[in-house]
């Protein structure tokens, strides 16, 4: 089967991409991968190496949630339309929603990574305005939903709010994202510091609240301190002692930090799916969550919650662990068993895989 594929290179959804691109072709299918939002760098596109059967065709046209890309969202669907043309896919497989409706006649697969209003909600507390812009945005995604065949999130939370925000009657499925547990090390000494990874700037992401209270061990934050194009226009921080921000990480580099954290410290108030809990569990760590529904719904029980958005109470729940090491030990083993049993890379190819084949034989009976 010959796959079409897009993804950006800005976040998660790019490491969800070599996920599933790299699984797919171990399976013997063929893919054309499009990258939008920037170009990769080298240390981005290292697992193509060995990747025969991929096309990859990287550009940078902006991405959809981006307030003045309406030009590089039409650009981008007619160099779509004609890649598909020229390619002749089986399946097209979006991870954006604004090509959903565009003309190709193929199965279309649409994957709700996450969304500009479900996003403002979770933040905000309420609905964002009712902007030009705004709703141009949900004209876009609801076409782009209604035009697909399937549309597929990594959680049952981030399927029900596409949901609630957009009209739409496409049939819909949960898979959930997968890592490959052989990339993390999970057998390595603990030391007694805690991980998070998350931009600072991004208040969905939420990880100032780490710098807002005293923590009882020290702290590694991995990721952008300003948000990238603003400059300077974030006012200085200021972390506690012993607090360090490390800025962004190569995944190699992210990889040693994870092996060697005791704890993960995952704060986001809005997280379609997080991918940086499944690698630290992956890595042996104990997870320690903020109360938000997605994490509940993956994690509950197995991991230690703190009180929603409360910097003493996520203290408080970091110490607990550190005092008691074979509790600590405990749950970072349970963390590691769902992380393989679940959320395992191979197990999300294998329903991406039967997802196509079950659309295919739909438009063959068709």
């Amino acid at each position: 089967m010959h796959v079409l594929i897009t993804s950006d290179t800005v976040g998660g959804v790019w490491t969800y991409t070599q996920e599933l691109v790299t699984g797919l072709i171990r399976r013997g299918h063929r893919v054309t991968l499009v990258s939008f939002g920037k170009l990769p760098a080298p240390h981005q596109t290292a697992w193509m190496r060995d990747l025969h059967a991929l096309d990859y065709r990287p550009t940078e046209y902006r991405l959809e949630w981006m307030e003045v890309a309406d030009r590089d969202i039409e650009e981008s669907r007619r160099y779509l339309e004609l890649l598909a043309r020229e390619a002749q896919p089986d399946i097209l497989h979006f991870s954006q929603y604004g090509y959903g409706d565009i003309d190709f006649a193929a199965p279309k697969i649409v994957v709700a990574h996450s969304d500009v209003v479900s996003w403002w909600v979770a933040v905000h507390g309420k609905q964002p305005g009712d902007t030009p812009w705004m709703r141009r945005y949900r004209e876009m995604v609801t076409r782009g939903l209604n035009g697909a065949d399937m549309i597929c999130a990594p959680s049952q939370w981030m399927l029900d709010e596409i949901r609630r925000h957009y009209p739409c009657s496409t049939p819909g499925r949960v898979v959930h994202n997968g890592r490959a547990a052989a990339l993390f090390d999970p057998y390595m000494a603990k030391n007694d510091f805690v991980l998070s990874v998350g931009r600072v700037w991004d208040a969905a992401k939420n990880v100032r609240l780490l710098l807002d209270c005293e923590m009882p061990s020290p702290v590694k934050i991995v990721g952008w301190e300003q948000e990238p194009g603003k400059g300077s226009a974030m006012p200085a921080l200021n972390p506690p002692p012993n607090v360090e921000l490390l800025g962004p990480k190569s995944q190699a580099e992210l990889h040693q930090l994870y092996a060697g954290a005791a704890i993960y410290a995952g704060t986001s108030r809005y997280e379609p799916f997080g991918l940086s809990p499944l690698e630290a569990a992956l890595s042996g760590c104990a997870l320690v969550l903020n109360d938000n529904p997605v994490f509940r719904e993956l994690w509950d029980g197995i991991a230690v919650f703190f009180q929603r958005d409360d910097p003493a109470d996520l203290s408080a729940a970091i110490g607990s662990l550190l005092s008691d090491s074979p509790r600590r030990a405990d749950y970072a083993q349970r963390a590691h068993s769902r992380a393989i049993d679940r959320f395992s890379s191979e197990l999300m190819v294998a329903e991406y895989e039967q997802i196509y084949q079950n659309a295919s034989a739909a438009v063959k009976v068709a």
